[in-house]
């Protein structure tokens, strides 16, 4: 997932592709823990895809106010 794609998705749309990523976080977890996790980069690109759609998510919270203030 690269940045310049997660800037043309709407808010709504952020706070959905981070939630299914936040379940297949947990879901990698369990799969870890009980030694079944196959690709263990999964986990790794997941945690940087959520940092790259918190860091969107603030930059257009904070244009939005910028622009309403």
């Amino acid at each position: 997932m690269k940045a310049e794609d997660l800037r043309t998705k709407s808010l709504d749309e952020l706070q959905d592709n981070l939630l299914s990523l936040r379940k297949e976080i947990f879901n990698l977890r369990f799969q870890r823990a009980s030694g079944q996790l196959e690709s263990t980069a999964r986990v790794r690109q997941a945690r940087r895809d959520i940092a790259r759609i918190k860091t969107v998510l603030n930059a257009k919270k904070q244009t939005a106010e910028e622009t309403n203030a």
